[in-house]
């Protein structure tokens, strides 16, 4: 693995887990009523569109690190609609 694929998995590891903080948050209050899921389908259909594309092109960063984004961006649209009714 060289510098530049370093570089990379660094900076998608640090775009993908950004989300971390509010499912912790979520998890921790069990509240998501202010939590916008349009948001998160538009931010899980260009993760998956981005892992496609990291598969297209055999791209190790790109696929690891969209596909943790993909997971982290089910497990938010899953707590927002578990959580929705909860003020």
């Amino acid at each position: 693995m060289d510098v530049l694929e370093i570089l990379g998995l660094v900076a998608g590891i640090c775009t993908s887990t950004a989300s971390l903080p509010q499912i912790i948050s979520t998890i921790k209050t069990k509240k998501a009523s202010e939590v916008s899921p349009f948001m998160f389908i538009v931010l899980l259909a260009g993760n998956v569109l981005w892992t496609w594309y990291g598969l297209q092109k055999n791209d190790l960063p790109i696929i690891a690190t969209n596909v943790l984004a993909v997971i982290l961006d089910l497990v938010m649209l899953y707590l927002r609609f578990r959580y929705r009714k909860n003020k």
